[in-house]
């Protein structure tokens, strides 16, 4: 036992004296000596300047249209002298593509609604019981039966709307007008000779367009009192 504790204790020796020639030693310099800098007051204006803006995110940053806006507005300020800010720029290309949404609503809306584009911010002035004239002759529609279905609808506007198109259909049998879905009733004027049927189609006319197109509203008494007028017109067609 005791000789097992003399191996130990010399292992340990030698152990630690291998270690302390594996030490490296650095060499004392004496003669060097650590002088303090102190920072320059003018350092933050040496260092001052749009190339030192680290917050400002240009260049690769900026789309396309961003770069267009950007080119053709310094083109300005070289040419012209109008300098504008940053804010400006960025106000004038959120209105550019405001502008250019509106025009791609536009184009789906007449490409696939086939509607104006101020239909959709209008109230509709058509019924799903109105008719498409481009479609079918006004001689060959059953005026009466659409006329009923509005009353019955209470749409009144709409039964101005067809007894309007009765008269038409009514000149046209008579051959007083040459009937075609693209003319006005100021042509339609012009084509009636007569000049009391004339003034009385004309009266009608204005009547029908204040309320159908001017989107007038309309309850049972206001139609009575325009169904009235329309009358009249029908009996000096048919006299």
């Amino acid at each position: 036992m005791i000789k097992r504790l003399y191996i130990l204790i010399f292992l340990l020796w030698v152990g630690v004296g291998f270690a302390q020639k594996d030490t490296i030693i650095l060499p004392s310099d004496k003669s060097s000596v650590l002088t303090e800098r102190k920072i320059s007051d003018s350092l933050n204006q040496k260092y001052a300047g749009e190339e030192f803006d680290y917050e400002v995110k240009t260049g690769e940053s900026a789309n396309l249209l961003s770069r267009a806006i950007r080119w053709f507005l310094n083109l300005l300020n070289n040419t012209f002298g109008f300098d504008i800010s940053p804010q400006t720029l960025l106000i004038l290309e959120y209105i550019i593509y405001a502008l250019m949404g509106a025009l791609v609503i536009y184009l789906l809306v007449r490409m696939f609604i086939n509607e104006q584009f101020n239909a959709i911010f209008t109230k509709k002035a058509k019924s799903i019981l109105d008719i498409d004239l481009s479609e079918q002759h006004i001689e060959s529609i059953d005026l009466d039966a659409l006329m009923n279905e509005a009353l019955k609808s209470n749409d009144y506007r709409l039964a101005v709307r067809y007894q309007f198109l009765k008269i038409l259909k009514l000149l046209s049998q008579q051959n007083l007008i040459a009937w075609h879905f693209e003319k006005t009733n100021s042509d339609y004027e012009r084509e009636i000779k007569e000049k009391l049927l004339q003034s009385e189609f004309k009266k009608a006319s204005y009547l029908y367009e204040h309320i159908w197109y001017g989107e007038q509203p309309l309850d049972e008494v206001g139609y009575q009192k325009t169904d009235i007028r329309f009358n009249k017109l029908k009996n000096l067609i048919t006299r």
